[in-house]
Order: C-alpha cells, then structure tokens, then sequence
C-alpha cells in the first residue's frame, strides 16, 4: 500500500511540474498567453477565432431562428368622434378628446410557411383596423388577418412579401423539464431581443387564461411585447409561441408561458384548411374529484374528473355515460383534471368513434363514444 501511495505522489508532482513549465514557457499550448503590463506577468486566455461562439453559446440557434421573429404593430380605433369634436365652441369647453386618438399596439410574431402566414397571439391583434409587420431586415408589409382562436389565443396573419425567412416547426411533445429553451420577441419595442432559460414545467392549465390550457412554463425573460414571439430550442426549432407572464410588477419574474407548437400547428392548419378550427364535443357537465366528492360517490380514486351532468341526446348520453361517472381517460390519454378533459375532448375528431375509460360503482368500463363538433360560443348581450 506505501509502495502504491509513494507512486501516486510522484506521478502528481511530475504532472504539476509539467504544467508549470508549460504555463510558463509554452501557455499557447493551453490556449493562454502571457502578457505584462507595468511588471507585471498576466496570463491571458487567447482570443476566440473571429465569428466562432463561445463555449457553451447558444448563438447558433439564435441565428437560425431570429430571422423568422417579426415585430408587429397594430393600430386600433376608438369610438367615433363626436359629431361636434372640429366644433371650435365644443373644444373651447371640453377640449380635445384625446380618448378618441387611434391607440397603438406592439407585439411578436413567428413566419411559419414560405406563403406568408405568420402565428401571433390573438389578443395582439384582437380588434386592430391595421397591423403592421418588421421584418428582421427591416422590410415592412401590412398584415392580413386569416383567422383567429381565441380559445386558444391564437391568430393566423399573412404578408405578401418574396424572400421570406422561415422558422422550422420543432416537436412540443418530446420537450422536457431542464430543457435549455430561447424566448425571442419585440419586449417594449426595444427591438428584437433574445433571451435564454430552460423549460421550468409542462403541461401548465387552469391558469384562466385560455380556454384549451397546456402550457408550456419557461423562465427564459418574457415581458410585453414578447407575446406571440418564438420559443426555440437548442437547434432554433419552434417549440411554443410565447403568450403569458405571471408578474406582479407587470416586468418578468421568471414565470412565463408559451402555447406549444403542437396546439399552435393544430390551429394553423385548421384556420387555412376550413377557416375554422374544428373541435370535438361530447355534452357533459365536468367536475375536478375532490375529497368530498370522492366520499359521495364513494370513490377510491384521487385522480380523475367526475360527471355531474349529461346532456339528454348528446353523445356522451348516447354512448352510455352517466352522472356519477369518474372519467380516466379519452382516447387512451389520462385524464387528471377538468382542463386536461377538455383539451382530450376538443382534439377528438367530430363523427369519428373514440373510447372513453370511466370508474362507475368501482368498475372500470370502456364505452365508445361519437363526438359532435363543439358549439361555438353564444354572444353575450
């Protein structure tokens, strides 16, 4: 044992040796250099190649994507001037009505096709009279609304511009938690900014922000006027359109959501295709399981959503369901609150038979249901 232990010494004290003498005599062999200033001997790491990233940099990715981010201004309208507003009288006594001057947007949005159409939020271009759109290059063009989901607060815009850069759809699915992730926008009309972080969690809903929630939680910084820009991974791939902040100050605090790509492409070919996003629908009144509700019904289960209504000749009715019903899982896809059922529902295609998995008196069924296309909502007067 001491013959190894004195071994082990002197194989160190020659190896520290060695890197003396070349830290001293050869330092461009470690990639450093010596330079002295006044006296003194400084060692310096050598300069990076020109154009070559840093370690660790993720500028790659920023480069790929960056170009496909637009900034987009809109322009909305007030009410109607008063019919007296040019009266010279009528100014004299209330002034100029400064309420009824056109009110300026600002926001993001992400060039997903060759053709021009451009994903954003819904609620940056919701009621604008004119939206324009900033290339990366400076190039402008005005926007034409396609459609907009507000369930999913979601827009499809189109520009008619040749030569145009398009970011490659990534897949939502596979991300994880840990993820190294960049959020791209327009934040406060600064320009387009870039900035980093990883995917703190998946699957975020009943926030009450959107109807259809499954979030994708970063804390990349995302702050006004980043909504409907790019989250991109490591390969600048689009991976969610970047729509919400959790903030008390109204600035980021390293909450942030994005809609995934997944949802956002469902969307997108839905609007182009039909000019509509169709949505399945069964007829049935949902309710989180709670302690209290698992005691009623008499219920094991702590996961799951529990039926407390069923509308008389709906398809959940006509498939067999019934109030009292636990719901696991539509189309063989867990069920754990009312938010994740109402994402599975909503995917189903309307007239096209899907299985329903439910706990009814401590026994599992499978029933087979048909789903109708979801109503659209009614105006609210």
């Amino acid at each position: 044992m001491k013959r190894q232990w004195l071994l082990f010494s002197q194989v160190v004290t020659v190896l520290v040796a060695i890197w003396f003498v070349v830290i001293t005599l050869k330092p461009e062999w470690l990639n450093l250099r010596n330079t002295a200033v006044n006296g003194v001997t400084l060692i310096e790491a050598a300069p990076n190649i020109p154009g070559a990233p840093m370690p660790g940099s993720l500028s790659s990715a920023a480069k790929v994507a960056s170009p496909a981010v637009v900034s987009i201004a809109t322009t909305q309208a007030n009410a109607p001037a008063h019919p007296f507003h040019n009266d010279p009288w009528f100014r004299f006594f209330y002034g100029d009505r400064e309420d009824e001057a056109p009110q300026q947007g600002l926001g993001s949005g992400v060039i997903v096709s060759p053709e021009g159409y451009i994903l954003t939020n819904n609620h940056v271009i919701e009621g604008a009279a004119e939206i324009q759109v900033t290339l990366s290059d400076s190039r402008r063009a005005i926007a034409q609304v396609i459609g907009a989901d507000p369930d999913t607060d979601l827009a499809i815009l189109r520009i008619t511009l040749d030569r145009l850069p398009v970011i490659a759809l990534g897949n939502s699915d596979t991300a994880q938690v840990g993820d190294r992730v960049l959020a791209i926008g327009n934040p406060f009309g600064v320009g387009q900014t870039v900035t980093s972080g990883i995917v703190s969690a998946l699957g975020r809903n009943q926030l009450g922000i959107n109807t259809f929630e499954n979030f994708i939680q970063t804390d990349a910084a995302i702050n006004p006027g980043n909504s409907g820009g790019a989250l991109v991974d490591v390969n600048g791939h689009l991976i969610g359109i970047n729509t919400a902040i959790y903030s008390r100050s109204g600035g980021n605090m390293g909450i942030g959501f994005a809609i995934p790509v997944s949802t956002a492409r469902q969307v997108l070919e839905g609007i182009v295709r039909d000019g509509q996003v169709v949505r399945g629908w069964v007829g049935i009144e949902p309710m989180a399981l709670t302690p209290e509700l698992a005691e009623t019904f008499g219920l094991k289960q702590t996961e799951g959503v529990i039926v407390t209504g069923v509308l008389q000749n709906g398809p959940a009715a006509n498939a067999g369901l019934r109030p009292g019903d636990l719901l696991l899982k539509v189309a063989d896809q867990p069920v754990r609150n009312v938010g994740e059922l109402l994402t599975q529902v909503a995917s189903l295609t309307p007239g096209k038979s899907a299985k329903l998995e439910v706990l009814r008196r401590n026994q599992n069924l499978s029933l087979d249901v048909t789903p109708s296309q979801r109503p659209k909502p009614k105006l609210q007067k």
